[in-house]
């Protein structure tokens, strides 16, 4: 049961575009409070953040998003009662179509001055400004696999054969939006049978192969920990949008890759995921060596 001291939980974008002359950014209209605003929303009971704002913005707008970066937190009272908010930048994935209603009557794409200049809460504003001078950014979703079949439970010689458990193969479903609201168009895994469970149906959903790297899975890891680190290098110098699946055992080599490379943004590196928990790392191209680490996220499942 939620209180009164507790804070309503909410999601939203910053949606942008490039415009004919310059970038535009999607501003709602909302009948009821006569104001300008972001695409955003509550977060339904026992939904994820980031399913939320994907949700949101399409229902509001008609515009299925794809995150980037995300955005600084908002903390505000609404009505009396403490509201957090979690943003993101964002492009169009698609246009489903704007069916005017009784929340929002119009979505307008506008320049960015005129924007900011629109907008009724200067706290949207001032993220607007925020989003517009972020670099183009393309992620790499480090996931840990979901949740196995206990070892004390699992028959066969070979602990790489273990599969998911009941509970597992339902935070592989559950995985699935969560992945694709970043938009990734390649999916790399250890050869291990958990992890290529946990990733296979998303990458069917994007019509991906699953591509295996032994060098992430434990084995593979104990017998030659260097070739996790160099595998993942490779991976982080690549552009195309991933999702690389990997064992708990392994991460904290992994994330000390990412940890050892430019960062210019806030970057949670906390490599104690959970089962099917991950972390979402926004990589700017500038032509350099190595990409620069925009932002780091880290998401529960």
């Amino acid at each position: 049961m939620t209180g009164q001291d507790d804070p309503i939980r909410a999601a939203g974008v910053v949606l942008m575009r490039e415009g004919p002359a310059e970038a535009e950014v999607a501003l709602i209209h909302r009948s009821l409070r006569s104001d300008w605003s972001l695409p955003k929303g509550k977060v339904d009971p026992g939904e994820h953040v980031v399913a939320a704002a994907v949700r949101e913005c399409d229902e509001e707008t008609g515009l299925v998003p794809v995150l980037g970066a995300p955005l600084p937190r908002q903390k505000y009272l609404a009505l009396g009662q403490p509201k957090v908010v979690d943003y993101w930048a964002a492009r169009v994935a698609r246009d489903e179509g704007f069916s005017p209603d009784e929340e929002v009557d119009e979505v307008r794409w506008v320049p960015v001055d005129e924007a900011v200049a629109r907008l009724t809460y200067p706290r949207d504003a001032d993220l607007v400004r925020l989003a517009v001078d972020l670099p183009t950014t393309t992620p790499l979703i480090l996931l840990r696999h979901a949740k196995a079949m206990k070892r004390s439970d699992f028959k066969g010689s070979d602990d790489a054969e273990r599969p998911l458990s009941g509970f597992g193969r339902t935070q592989a479903k559950a995985l699935v939006p969560l992945l694709q609201a970043y938009g990734p168009e390649a999916v790399y895994t250890s050869d291990a049978t958990r992890c290529r469970e946990t990733v296979r149906r998303f990458a069917k959903s994007i019509d991906a192969d699953v591509v295996e790297e032994p060098a992430l899975s434990e084995e593979g890891y104990n017998e030659h920990p260097k070739r996790a680190a160099k595998t993942l290098r490779s991976l982080m110098a690549d552009p195309t949008p991933m999702v690389v699946c990997s064992h708990r055992p392994v991460l904290p080599t992994l994330v000390e890759v990412i940890a050892g490379m430019r960062i210019t943004g806030s970057a949670d590196l906390d490599p104690a995921l959970p089962p099917g928990g991950f972390l979402v790392v926004h990589r700017a191209f500038t032509g350099s060596d190595e990409p620069t680490v925009v932002a780091v996220e880290r998401h529960l499942p």
